[in-house]
């Protein structure tokens, strides 16, 4: 399955990127914003895509949004440093499929990418 990142932060796409090796997973690109992002849904069709909400020139609910209408049907789970659960929904109702706040650790990537991947997890250690 392919992959796109998008997050405006180095740390965070490097942190997401060290956290997949249980997963196989095809990173086929990193975009910083979300004008990028849309260019790279367009090009590679990711399967699965992790949007960050607070960026530069596009926030990630617009984009969201966005690849909805490109890609109905990429598993997008947004990260948000925002406490804020309304956020959290509103990305839901436009077709995100899961979120995690930061700071993101191991764990809580790990559970997320599990849920949305629908993996067994008791399978695992």
């Amino acid at each position: 399955m392919k992959l796109l990142i998008v997050d405006d932060s180095s740390i965070m796409q490097r942190t997401i990127q060290k956290n997949l090796n249980d997963y196989d997973l095809e990173i086929v690109g990193t975009a910083s914003n979300g004008s990028q992002a849309i260019e790279l849904v367009k090009t590679h069709k990711p399967d699965v895509i992790t949007m960050d909400i607070t960026m530069p020139e596009m926030d990630g609910i617009t984009c969201l949004e966005n690849i909805m209408t490109i890609h109905p049907t990429a598993k997008v789970m947004m990260i948000t440093a925002l406490s804020d659960k309304l956020t959290g929904l509103q990305a839901l109702e436009k077709g995100a499929r899961g979120f995690i706040y930061k700071p993101v650790n191991s764990e809580n990537l790990t559970r997320a990418l599990d849920k949305l991947l629908k993996r067994n997890v008791n399978g695992r250690q």
